[in-house]
């Protein structure tokens, strides 16, 4: 039984049919991509994974039982900020547990505990605007991972980040996910990442899911990524596996991207 399953699914948005026939299957505990031109639904499929959407028609599945409401497993990191200026990065942290009945006082000392996981141990007491970048972006992944979800959902996280701190950051995420696959149940994360990214999705994943070019998207294509773990991000890019399959999986996505880029210049 797969973790999270989409069946025959559909969504509409007024006549615009964003998706249509998308059958894909994720195993629990498997870091799946999924890449594809603009406009091509990956955002939607996040969306319908933490509930936030509903099929038009077909069906979500969450651990074989069809999802109907918000998804009570998942946590979700979006591109953008989401934590909150006047409150310190610890605070922000411990915000899911205050909003889940934990008292401020336990709250805090665990944040504590997963700013210390993402290298932030010394920052707690600073405000979001006296951090970098980098560091607003671990501050959110603590955030997210201190309410223990088993399904992680990345809407392009790390897009805004330069380059040298992006692969950090995309280090810390490998570690703290493979930390978690030897843990118990709780700690045991399934990860559905959106990128645009191809190199990032390689470096990442268990799988890369291509989408086809809206509208009417679906997955066109998947690739087993059989690069061995742990990984580091930098170096991983420059093995001949690598190049082999990033040559193989643009081969299928630079038509689609194609498609998309004549779509909008009709």
């Amino acid at each position: 039984m797969a973790f999270l399953e989409f069946q025959g699914v559909r969504v509409t948005f007024g006549p615009y049919v964003a998706l249509e026939g998308v059958n894909l299957r994720v195993a629990e505990g498997e870091f799946v991509s999924l890449v594809g031109p603009t406009g091509c639904g990956k955002s939607t499929l996040l969306n319908l994974a933490a509930g936030l959407l509903h099929p038009t028609s077909g069906t979500v599945l969450l651990q074989g039982k069809p999802l109907t409401g918000l998804n009570p497993l998942a946590g979700y990191l979006f591109q953008q900020d989401a934590i909150l200026p006047w409150r310190t990065a610890r605070d922000n942290v411990a915000l899911p547990l205050v909003f889940r009945g934990r008292s401020w006082k336990e709250a805090r000392e665990e944040a504590q505990l997963w700013l210390e996981k993402v290298g932030l141990g010394r920052f707690g007491h600073l405000f979001p605007y006296q951090l970098s970048g980098g560091m607003r972006k671990r501050v959110g992944l603590a955030q997210v991972l201190i309410a223990r979800p088993r399904l992680l959902l990345m809407d392009e996280p790390f897009s805004a980040l330069d380059v040298q701190t992006r692969q950090l950051m995309e280090n810390e995420l490998l570690r703290l996910w493979e930390e978690g696959l030897q843990g118990g149940e709780e700690d045991r994360k399934t990860v559905l990442f959106v990128t645009h990214d191809l190199t990032e999705a390689i470096a990442l994943s268990d799988r890369v899911v291509v989408m086809a070019a809206g509208p009417r998207s679906r997955p066109i294509g998947e690739f087993r990524i059989p690069l061995p773990r742990p990984r580091d991000v930098a170096e991983v890019r420059l093995t001949p596996e690598f190049l082999r399959l990033e040559r193989e999986i643009w081969g299928l996505l630079r038509e689609e991207v194609m498609r998309a880029h004549a779509g909008t210049q009709a």
